[in-house]
């Protein structure tokens, strides 16, 4: 088996509205509505879908907030950070290390569902 690319991700939330604000308002990530409970967040060429936890088909996580997201991001980590500060998110922490295109620094951060979410920067 070999994979080529991820097809899709779907977070399980517990609040629909709040986590389409938190996305687009810290990462400017365009909403797009499929139903009262459901969302499509849009980014790049890539999307995200957004399911209401507890509401219709509940197969895959068992509570809000198990996954870990990293984003590729053109701002620096220092303007993500004070991007970040000045929008009132805690940032849990910020390094540097080698990936497979070079140097990234890395900022983390929660969204509303306790969710990791990581935005790098080649740096």
């Amino acid at each position: 088996m070999t994979i080529e690319r991820v097809n899709h991700l779907v977070l399980k939330v517990k609040d629909v509205d709040e986590t389409c604000d938190f996305y687009r308002g810290i990462l400017g990530m365009e909403v797009e509505l499929i139903s009262a409970r459901k969302r499509v967040l849009k980014f790049g060429s890539q999307k995200m879908t957004i399911h209401q936890k507890g509401r219709g088909f509940d197969l895959e996580a068992p509570a809000p907030g198990p996954i870990d997201i990293c984003f590729v991001v053109t701002e620096t980590a220092e303007q993500i950070k004070a991007e970040l500060e000045n929008k009132n998110i805690q940032i849990e922490g910020m390094i540097q290390r080698p990936s497979a295109t070079g140097k990234v620094t890395s900022v983390y951060f929660r969204d509303p569902d306790q969710n990791l979410i990581e935005v790098s920067n080649n740096t």
